[in-house]
C-alpha cells in the first residue's frame, strides 16, 4: 500500500498520494458558468477525503462550447474570483486541483443562441443539428483554450486538464466517426490529431513551461469506424512530444453501447475485468514514457495497489466511487480496507442532467428507508 500513498511530482506540482478524482460534470455551477458555494463545498469534501489530486469537470472555453445545464465555464475573466475560492478550498485540506477545460463540439444539449452546435464535420448525434467548423472557427477555438488556460492559471488552481474524450469537441477531430473532413485536420491520424495538437501548443505556450498541462484522452471509442485502439499509443507519442505532463486514459463515447462507455453500469462488467482499459493501458507503457492516469472500474484497494506495483499506471483514477464516499481514500488510508460501497447503479448522472446537481441518488434513497 505504500506506493499508493507516497508522494509524486508532476512538473512542480506536489501530490500526497497517487489516487486521482477523475473529473466529471457537477452540474452545480450557477446560470452563467461561474462557481458557487455548493460547487465549493462538493469539492472541498473530497478534498478533506484525503484525494490526492481533485480533477473538477468539464468547464466549457466559449458559449458554443457549452453542453449542459449548470456547467462550469472558464470563458471570461468574470468566472476567475470563483475558481480561485475552489482552488484555496481545495488546498485547505492538502490536495491538489487540475480544472478540465473543454469544448462539446456535436454532443451538446443546450442550444446555443445560433441554434447549431459546431463541430469537426456536418453531424446530428443530439436534437441539435452540428455543423463543420471552418478553418477561422477551428484557429479561434485554440485561441479559446489558451486563454481559458491562462484563467486557469490566475485562479490559483494547480493545473490545467484537456478534455479530448468521450466525445467532446478534441475528441470528435480525431475520430473518424465525427470527423469526415477531407483537408488537413481529417483522414490521417496525424491529420485528425492536429486540432489538439494545436491546442496543447497554445496552451503550453500560454502557461509556460513550468504550469503542468494533463489531457483524457479515449483508448478507443467503442463505435464501428470510431477512434481505434491501435491509434492510442501512436496518439499518445504525438502528446508526449509536444511536452504533456500526464495523460488519463479513458474510453467510450456518450454514443457507445452502456457496457464500453468509461459508467459502465451495474451487470456489464464481468467477473476479473474491474479494469476497464487494463488492455490499453498495457500497450500504452510499452511505448510512451509520460505518466499515465488510468481510469474506469477500480473498486477496491487491492486492484488499485496492483495498478501501481504492476506499473499498469502511475496513477489511480476513480469517479463515481468518490461521488458516493468522498471519504474513500482515507478511509483506505487508515485501515477499512472494505471495497467502495458504489454499486455503478449510474442513477447519480439523473440530476446532473436535470439540472438538479450531482449526488449519489442510490445512497439518498437507503437513508430516506432508513429514516421511514
Amino acid at each position: 500500500m505504500a506506493e499508493l500513498f507516497e508522494t509524486t511530482v508532476l512538473n512542480g506540482m506536489v501530490l500526497r498520494n497517487r489516487f486521482v478524482h477523475s473529473a466529471t460534470n457537477e452540474g452545480m455551477a450557477n446560470a452563467d458558468g461561474s462557481v458557487n458555494e455548493r460547487l465549493i463545498r462538493w469539492q472541498e469534501e473530497v478534498a478533506r477525503g484525503e484525494v490526492g489530486l481533485i480533477i473538477p469537470g468539464y468547464a466549457y472555453v466559449s458559449e458554443q462550447g457549452r453542453s449542459r445545464v449548470g456547467q462550469m465555464g472558464v470563458h471570461s475573466d468574470e468566472m476567475i474570483p470563483g475558481l480561485a475560492r475552489m482552488a484555496e478550498a481545495v488546498h485547505r485540506h492538502g490536495a491538489r486541483i487540475a480544472l478540465q477545460i473543454q469544448h462539446t463540439g456535436c454532443n451538446m444539449y443546450v442550444a446555443p443562441t445560433t441554434g447549431y452546435a459546431l463541430g469537426a464535420s456536418d453531424i446530428k448525434v443530439t436534437d441539435i443539428p452540428c455543423r463543420a467548423m471552418t478553418k477561422e472557427e477551428i484557429a479561434q477555438t485554440v485561441l479559446d483554450f489558451a486563454a481559458a488556460a491562462v484563467r486557469v492559471k490566475k485562479a490559483g488552481i494547480d493545473a490545467v486538464q484537456l478534455h479530448a474524450a468521450h466525445s467532446y469537441l478534441l475528441s470528435q477531430f480525431v475520430s473518424p466517426y465525427f470527423n469526415h473532413r477531407t483537408d488537413e485536420y481529417g483522414g490521417s491520424l496525424e491529420n485528425r490529431a492536429r486540432f489538439g495538437l494545436e491546442v496543447l501548443q497554445a496552451v503550453r505556450s500560454a502557461v509556460g513551461p513550468d504550469f503542468p498541462v494533463l489531457i483524457k484522452i479515449n483508448s478507443e471509442d467503442f463505435l464501428d469506424g470510431g477512434f481505434p485502439l491501435d491509434e492510442m499509443a501512436p496518439y499518445a507519442l504525438m502528446l508526449e512530444r509536444e511536452g504533456i505532463d500526464a495523460i488519463e486514459v479513458s474510453g467510450g463515447t456518450h454514443f457507445s453501447a452502456p457496457k464500453y462507455f468509461c459508467s459502465r453500469p451495474t451487470g456489464t462488467v464481468p467477473k476479473g475485468q474491474e479494469i476497464y482499459f487494463k488492455e490499453a493501458a498495457e500497450l500504452y507503457k510499452r511505448e510512451v514514457k509520460a505518466p499515465l492516469i488510468l481510469v474506469g472500474g477500480v473498486r477496491s484497494l487491492g486492484v488499485a495497489e496492483g495498478v501501481v506495483k504492476t506499473g499498469l499506471a502511475d496513477y489511480v483514477a476513480l469517479c463515481r466511487p468518490l461521488i458516493r464516499e468522498p471519504d474513500l481514500i482515507k478511509r483506505w488510508r487508515l485501515g477499512d480496507t472494505r471495497p467502495s460501497t458504489c454499486i455503478s447503479c449510474n442513477l447519480c448522472f439523473g440530476p446532473v442532467r436535470a439540472g438538479v446537481g450531482l449526488y449519489c441518488v442510490a445512497l439518498r434513497k437507503e437513508r430516506q428507508k432508513e429514516a421511514a
